[in-house]
This record gives structure tokens, sequence and C-alpha cells, in this order.
């Protein structure tokens, strides 16, 4: 009775490691398991120079640490040690030991962790975050993970490609697309090539035996922009959004959007005032060291604004609250004003919505969230869509300016209401002083009792915790 594999490559799968083309490339559906079939590929390798006698080294840059770390435990781990068992006359010896080790790179002044797998015979298989001086400083044969998500692509390619080319190495590149505006699209597109291309969407990849269910999937895709590239591979115009899932979800966590998790330390809150039809959102940011967590994101739809004091009201009563950001453009403009005679127009701020205003309030989200110094709510299908929502383009003249595709439920309100907080942050703390008989020393606070009297007793425990009992806003 023949014996089971010990790792099972779906068809697809296997035609990519029997495919031995020097240089190859691969678009692969999310979920499809490009990278699993890559680590095979290199573990394959590896084993081979065992048996024979000789030596090869493998270099995998990916997009981030965490997924060169997650390459190395879900990938190459299991599949090194099941290929190594296989081969009776190599168990018997000493097997391949797994590492951890850092690599410098000068220019930067930076350091980054790589994963490796070294061989007794000398093979070794590398695993970092991609960067061009990590492409420059490891040789050998390379694979490019997640290649259309690399941070400059172009100068990672002009760093790799010229090592690897030079000693004669196999280069592998995979991906899901992301856009036009990337290294990966070049690569996938150009009519002359010498590269060996694979095309795997999610359609053939479960037809090829890949457990998952399209329909379901799709329904909890919740963007069609976002299937259509991710999953059915299509080259969506860069008109690209501003922030693509990959990234809103690195910045997801389970302890975000509760109120309860609040720490008493300082808050920042961004408003996206709203009339109509339109939603009013607020966005509660606290600062816990370098990282802003959100503690509540109120929405509401046609509400007046009355009633949109009132919630607003309810943080500066339950909150610490630093600074606060305001759209102060159009209808804004009396919020903006009613809301710095109550809490002072040191806390307060109005944010007129001009297009250079917009970029730089996106640009500070975007980076915000690219350090992972942002925490925002998980599995929260209507938040991603507000926040994928907004997309970039370039007009005719070179200028950047962003726009909403307008599918979401919001208009981008919630996009908006998270910018305008994560600015009110980057302006820092400051002081707030005054002066005896209630009134603040430098104007703009004119009735300390009515005002700071809901925060005061929202510290009324005298330890600095806050009370949150009674409130309903969020």
């Amino acid at each position: 009775m023949m014996a089971a594999p010990v790792i099972t490559f779906l068809p697809y799968q296997k035609r990519w490691l029997q495919d031995q083309s020097r240089f190859k490339i691969g678009m692969f559906t999310r979920r499809g398991g490009k990278t699993f079939g890559a680590m095979g590929e290199a573990a394959d390798d590896a084993i081979r120079a065992e048996i024979a006698g000789s030596r090869t080294r493998w270099t995998i840059l990916s997009r981030s640490e965490s997924t060169a770390k997650e390459a190395m435990e879900d990938a190459l781990k299991p599949i090194v040690r099941g290929f190594w068992a296989a081969y009776n006359q190599l168990a018997r010896g000493q097997g391949p030991v797994f590492e951890e080790g850092e690599f410098h790179a000068p220019e930067l002044d930076a350091t980054y962790k790589t994963h490796e797998v070294r061989f007794p015979g000398g093979s070794r298989i590398v695993a970092l975050s991609a960067s061009p001086d990590a492409a420059r400083g490891f040789g050998g044969n390379l694979i490019l993970d997640e290649f259309a998500f690399h941070r400059d692509s172009r100068r990672i390619w002009g760093s790799a490609f010229p090592v690897a080319a030079r000693g004669g190495h196999k280069i592998r590149v995979i991906s899901t697309p992301n856009g036009k505006g990337n290294k990966f699209y070049e690569l996938m597109t150009a009519e002359e090539s010498q590269w060996s291309r694979h095309f795997v969407d999610i359609y053939q990849a479960v037809e090829e035996g890949l457990e998952v269910d399209i329909n379901e999937l799709r329904a909890g895709m919740a963007d069609e922009d976002a299937w259509a590239q991710e999953f059915e591979l299509k080259w969506l115009d860069e008109a690209a959004s501003w922030l693509d899932y990959d990234l809103i979800a690195g910045c997801e966590h389970d302890a975000a959007g509760r109120p309860e998790g609040y720490a008493g330390g300082p808050v920042f809150v961004g408003v996206d005032i709203a009339a109509r039809n339109d939603l009013f959102v607020i966005w509660v940011l606290e600062a816990v060291g370098d990282v802003l967590w959100t503690r509540e994101i109120i929405a509401r739809r046609r509400i007046s604004f009355a009633e949109q004091d009132l919630l607003l009201a309810g943080v500066f009563r339950r909150y610490r609250v630093t600074r606060a950001a305001i759209d102060q453009t159009g209808m804004g403009e009396k919020p903006v004003e009613d809301a710095q005679r109550r809490y002072g127009s040191v806390r307060v701020s109005g944010v007129l919505f001009t297009a250079a205003a917009k970029l730089d309030m996106a640009t500070a989200l975007k980076e915000r969230m690219q350090d992972r110094a942002l925490r925002i709510p998980a599995g929260d299908p209507v938040l991603r869509a507000d926040l994928h929502a907004i997309r970039s383009r370039v007009g005719p003249t070179g200028i950047r300016r962003l726009i909403s595709d307008g599918d979401t439920d919001g208009h981008a309100d919630r996009f908006w209401a998270g910018a305008l907080a994560v600015s009110a942050a980057a302006e820092g703390q400051v002081p707030i002083e005054f002066a005896a008989g209630g009134r603040r020393a430098s104007g703009g606070i004119d009735d300390f009792t009515g005002v700071l009297g809901g925060v005061r007793r929202g510290f009324a425990r005298g330890g600095g915790g806050m009370d949150f009992g009674g409130f309903s806003d969020g």
C-alpha cells in the first residue's frame, strides 16, 4: 500500500514547483496558498542540495517582519520538517536548525530581524522584511513574497535583480495585485518577457481543490473592488484606495473601540460635522505610549446640531480631552465656534477641508497605520469599507487629490473623523490653566463650572479613574 504524501500540494502549486524556469512570476488569489507553494520550492531545492552534497541559498523578502515570520512559521518549518523526515537516509543525521537573527542596514542605520533555516550541509533559507539594503545584502536564489505590497518596490527590484542575476540564481516573484503603480504590475504585464507566468484566480483555485466557500468569502469581503482585485486578480485603476485592506487589517485589535478600556490618558478627538443624510462622526483616540488606541467611534445619521453638541459634550465629560479637531467647512463654522466657546480655543480647533489640508491629514493617518501606531476596532465591515473608500488620483497637472468612491454608507465620514483625530494628536499636548474665579487666564473658556465640571465629575473617584456609569452615547 502506497504511503500518503508528507506534504500535499494542490495542482496549481505543483505546476509552480515543477516549473524550473530561471525567472518565474505568479499572480495568485488571496487565500490560495501562494507563499506555501513558493516555500515548498525553496525547501525542496535545499534538501536536494543536501542529498547531492552541494549547497544552495534562498533569500525571501516579505513585505514586513511579521509576514516574514509568518512565512517561516506557517510554511517553511512544516515543509522542511516534512520533507526531511521523508528522506530516511538524511533523517538519521542532524536535522535543519531554525534560528532568528538580525541584519543591520548601515545606509538606513536600521536593524531587521531575520528568520533562517540552516541545513547540516551548509544550505540556508533566510526570510526577512524587504528593503533595498536587505536585497543587496543577501545573495542566492530570491523570492519576492507579496511583491505588489512592498514599499519602494522599484528600488528593491533595482537592488535585488542585479545581485541574483549576476550569480545565475533563480528569481521568483509572487503576489496578489495591488493597483498599477508598482513594479509587480510592470513585470506581470510586460509584453516581451523572459518570465514564466502563472495566474490562478479564486475560481480556478477552488476548481483545483482549494477548500473555501466563494459566496461566503465574497459576502464577508463586503467590497466589490477589493474582491475583484484580491480574488479575481483584476488590475484596479490607480485611483487606488488610499488605505488598502492589508493596512487596515494590520491595525485592527479586539480591544480597540471599547470605552471601558480607557486608562485615563490624554485623549484626541476628531469630529466630522454632518447634516441631512451624511453621517455625524466622533472618533476618540487615547494615547497609550506611542500608540493611539480607538476608544469610541460615535456615528449618527440625520440628527440635529443640538444632538451633535450633546454627543460631543458627553465625550468631553467621559474623557480627558487634550485636543479636538472639528470639520469647519461650510456648516461647520457654528459648531466649531460653539465648541471653542465651551471648551476653549486651545483645546478645540477648526479645520477647513482644502485639498492640501485633506492630503496632509490623510497622509498623517496613513503613516500612523503604516507604523502600526494606531489601533482600530476589529471585524467591522462598515468601518473597513469607509476607511477603504478614499482613493488617490493624480490630475493632469500632477497634483494629487483624494476622492471618495461614494459607495460607503457615510461617504468616508468615518475616515475623515479618524484623520481629524490623528491630526489633533499630531499637535501634541498643551497645558490647560485657569485663573482664580473660574476664568481662563488666556481667555477662551467663559464658564469653568459649567464646562469643566463635567470633566471633574468624570474623575470623581479621586484616583484618576473614569466613572463610566450611566452613559450611552457610544
